[in-house]
């Protein structure tokens, strides 16, 4: 039975008649009974897979029927790109019935914010920062503007969920239910996820009793057609793109700004219709590009991840993948970008130009193929962000109770389990530097807390945007890629490093903690180059499956000839692989390699937990850990067996004070608490006790 009906009858005519739409999709309609409801709800869907419209004309049936009047709608996005695409499409949707939809984000001028205090849109499409501004801002009434609010939607919540900006937004919800006195209706849009159930409760906070959540089952899922091909190189890439597809409209990702510009001019030079979008473009530029693509057919659209959210860029023929994408999230992500028409099916083609990275996207898909999705785990002792909302709530307060202000942060999960010593230990810190002073009680901002983030410096205090979690490499001006930040997070000085990226050797020149940077110089020194460089690091779950395909006989459908042959001589160069729960210490030459298929942040706490064995070198990358120089296997053996009696928790490795640069708001809590921060940040302790748990498997000359 339909859930159309449900809908206030203004919403059903212009369903009907002014979008000239037939029906809802089976999982819009039947999220329709569960928001009318007002209780929380979170929605999975592919990308473009209309989860906004599932929550939309549910959430305009309410406004005409409750009614409600003034801002009462709150709409949270993660970019500014999604904002202005969604801005347009509920603008429509809500003129239809006499309502006002607005967006408000860093690009909006002063005039425009001003106007919409004056007279306030139903529906407020912002960020989580800006957000913050209105709370913060001595030129805003928050407490007047927002206390109509009745709903808050998050898009792409997945985005939030798993970093710094997740907690960040708990934390806003948490402060608008008290600046407000109005509990509210929290819903929370999502593409597919591994742990559902988590991120369910995860949006409603602390208070269980509002996590009353529906996860709407998507129709039944069409047919896919993914092709996993081996070229060899990026220009190989682009003669397959130019061949192939013509006249269609391609979507090309590849996960490093250099490598999409590369590609872009490539395909020009080679007469394809060509755009480009990535971070480093201006906004307009972007725009640009991104809205000429959209209107256009036959052509290419080169992107990074920044076309991996819900902008929309019209009705695509294919997805081209230019190596692999780094989680499974991504790859669904990307993929569902197609098969929007009718008669379409959802498509991606791995065009891979390295034999490593052919083992990568084959696990990738043989993951997807399982169902496999990668859980949303929330970064652990968010302590910067709790220093950082307390000097925020000092700005909203003008000066807030020493012994009552954790009281609006009470429905954050991350902060409701942490030590209340830890937390009274950071904000006596605080007053010692004079971050923070104290008067009769109440706290308010100190000299030192001023200079960086008092009112003529609040905007520091908005971004709440750790560093990401990798390096941009850099050739002179040249960008080479990426490299994750275990490479450099425990190393005292900065040359002393070696990484391969783009085909070849580069030797560290300077680092620049802040900005994430790394200046190199090409290198023939082959032999300490033991990290390849390739953004951040694999899980565990890869890992393992890349084991899994290499230790099978077995060929995928889904690969052409080209990867089924460069997969057979990868696995004939590592025959003594077994799909067994066991990993593979092998003596080879003057190297002896333990194959453990952990993933980067388990090696890397491996590898430490075993430094202080040996007076060598010891490297790790995602499958190996690398002894030079040991020579004898014992040695290894009997290190290895007296790591399995250590505790997994003192296996973390060391973070360089220099690295604190790049986790924001390092200089408003105390050093050893700003370093367990990042350094429980920097392993996989669950992966490494299963590892600690597989027999060792001994192979000698290799």
């Amino acid at each position: 039975m339909s859930n159309f009906g449900l809908l206030d009858p203004a919403i059903q005519y212009h369903i009907v008649n002014s979008l000239g739409w037939s029906d809802l999709r089976p999982f819009q309609d039947a999220a329709i009974p569960h928001v009318l409801s007002g209780k929380d709800a979170l929605i999975l869907a592919p990308t473009a897979g209309g989860k906004t419209e599932c929550v939309i004309f549910p959430v305009l049936s309410r406004m005409l029927q409750e009614p409600w009047q003034g801002l009462t709608v709150l709409y949270l996005c993660p970019i500014k790109a999604l904002i202005n695409d969604l801005a347009v499409r509920l603008d429509r949707y809500t003129s239809l019935i006499g309502r006002k939809a607005d967006f408000w984000h860093g690009d909006v001028g002063r005039g425009k914010r001003g106007r919409m205090i004056e007279n306030p849109p139903d529906i407020l499409l912002t960020t989580p920062e800006s957000l913050e501004v209105m709370f913060t801002s001595s030129r805003i009434d928050a407490a007047e503007l927002l206390s109509q609010i009745q709903v808050v939607i998050i898009d792409e919540i997945h985005a939030f969920a798993g970093d710094d900006r997740g907690c960040h937004l708990l934390a806003l919800l948490s402060r608008l239910n008290r600046l407000t006195g109005r509990e509210f209706q929290r819903l929370g849009l999502s593409a597919t996820i591994g742990n559902p159930d988590f991120l369910a409760t995860w949006i409603s906070g602390e208070d269980k009793k509002n996590a009353s959540i529906l996860l709407p089952k998507e129709e039944a899922k069409a047919a896919v057609d993914i092709k996993l091909d081996y070229v060899g190189s990026l220009d190989n890439a682009a003669q397959v793109i130019s061949r192939i597809f013509r006249g269609e409209k391609r979507l090309v990702f590849v996960d490093s700004r250099a490598r999409a510009e590369r590609l872009a001019d490539t395909l020009r030079r080679l007469e394809v219709r060509t755009f480009v979008t990535h971070s480093s473009l201006s906004r307009d530029e972007r725009g640009r590009s991104e809205d000429a693509f959209h209107n256009s057919e036959n052509c290419v659209i080169v992107a990074t991840s920044v076309l991996e959210l819900g902008v929309d860029v019209g009705d695509l023929d294919r997805v081209i993948q230019i190596d692999s994408p780094p989680t499974v999230s991504a790859f669904l992500q990307r993929m569902g970008r197609t098969g929007r028409r009718d008669e379409g099916n959802r498509n991606c083609l791995f065009l891979v130009t390295r034999s490593d990275v052919l083992l990568r996207a084959a696990s990738i898909i043989q993951l997807f193929e399982e169902g496999y999705v990668e859980p949303i785990t929330p970064p652990s002792k968010p302590y910067h962000i709790l220093a950082q909302q307390l000097l925020a709530l000092i700005l909203q307060e003008n000066g807030i109770g020493k012994q009552t202000w954790l009281k609006w942060l009470e429905r954050v999960p991350a902060f409701a389990t942490m030590d209340r010593k830890e937390i009274a230990v950071l904000v006596e810190w605080m007053l010692e530097q004079n971050v923070l002073v104290e008067d009769q009680g109440i706290l308010g901002i100190g000299c030192v807390g001023e200079k960086a983030y008092g009112r003529k410096n609040f905007m520091e205090l908005l971004s709440v945007f750790m560093s990401p979690p990798f390096f941009t490499v850099l050739h002179g001006k040249n960008e080479l890629g990426y490299v994750d930040e275990h490479a450099f997070l425990g190393k005292e000085k900065d040359d002393s490093k070696v990484v391969l990226l783009a085909g070849r050797a580069w030797v560290v020149q300077h680092i620049d903690w802040k900005h994430h940077r790394v200046y190199v110089n090409a290198t023939e020194i082959q032999g300490g180059a033991w990290w390849r460089g390739d953004a951040a690091g694999l899980s565990f779950r890869i890992c393992q499956t890349i084991k899994d395909i290499l230790g099978s006989s077995q060929m995928s459908p889904m690969w052409s000839q080209r990867s089924v042959n460069q997969i057979a001589k990868i696995r004939a160069d590592h025959s003594w692989v077994e799909q067994k729960s066991q990993t593979f210490l092998v003596n080879r030459q003057s190297l002896i390699i333990w194959w453990t298929f952990a993933g980067l942040r388990a090696n890397a706490m491996i590898a430490y937990g075993l430094q202080s064995e040996f007076s060598e070198k010891i490297g790790y990358d995602d499958l190996k850990i690398t002894f030079r120089g040991i020579g004898v296997m014992s040695k290894v053996e009997n290190a290895i067996s007296k790591l399995q009696n250590k505790s997994i928790e003192k296996l973390l490795p060391p973070v360089h004070k220099k690295a604190l640069q790049g986790l924001k708001f390092s200089d408003i809590l105390p050093s050893e608490m700003a370093l367990s921060v990042l350094q429980n940040r920097l392993g996989d302790p669950l992966a490494v006790q299963r590892i600690m748990n597989q027999s060792i498997c001994v192979i000698n000359d290799i």
